[in-house]
């Protein structure tokens, strides 16, 4: 066994009063995060989807966040992918964010629904020619021989649409989380960390202090 008891950090750089934070967790959120965003991390909307297979079991995977308002947050994929399967299947799901630079939490838990097809358009037709044409180049989440399998297949999908705008495809899309429960963490000296909660209930959102 490696034993990795001996590291340990103290978190001391601030401290969350939940009397103080924002009523709405929107609002709350969009503080933080630009508050993170002024540190200049390397990929500022990096987070961790969580999704649950029909065994029961928890998948998780790194995705980017692209866009997010008092409707939930916004992100992009593979319709077919694992997640995509999952999410067919089981529509709930868990964001969550770890800004070591702050030594903070965001974790986000409700429900995801697809997002519509003008939307989705809209955000395929902004993303590099290149990436446009790996979405049509991979078949996410399923088996591959080897790597030269698909750079030939990107290829050929590159020649296909020489010339051309590349047509969004069917099974691309992106997904919205409606947020049912937010919590926000800060860490604390002596693991003494402030957790905020904000769940809601009807079109309310009630605010408490969990323990740590």
């Amino acid at each position: 066994m490696i034993d990795l008891g001996d590291i340990r950090k103290e978190y001391t750089q601030g401290h969350l009063d939940e009397r103080k934070v924002a009523p709405h967790p929107l609002t709350q959120f969009h503080a933080w995060f630009e508050d993170y965003r002024a540190t200049g991390p390397i990929e500022p909307t990096i987070m961790t989807v969580a999704s649950v297979d029909a065994n029961g079991q928890p998948w998780q995977r790194i995705l980017l966040l692209k866009a997010y308002d008092e409707n939930g947050f916004v992100f992009f994929t593979n319709y077919l992918s694992n997640k995509g399967q999952h999410f067919a299947a089981n529509a709930k799901a868990s964001i969550h964010m770890f800004w070591i630079n702050q030594e903070r939490q965001v974790q986000i838990q409700g429900s995801v629904e697809k997002i519509g097809r003008e939307e989705a358009e809209s955000y395929f037709h902004s993303r590099p020619r290149e990436s446009q044409l790996g979405a049509w180049a991979s078949q996410q989440s399923r088996p591959l021989v080897n790597r030269f399998e698909l750079e030939q297949k990107f290829e050929e999908i590159k020649d296909q649409y020489d010339g051309q705008d590349v047509p969004l495809p069917e099974y691309w899309g992106g997904y919205r989380l409606v947020p049912e429960r937010i919590e926000f963490w800060q860490g604390g000296a002596y693991r003494l960390h402030d957790r905020v909660e904000y769940v809601k209930q009807d079109e309310d959102w009630v605010i408490q202090r969990l323990n740590p």
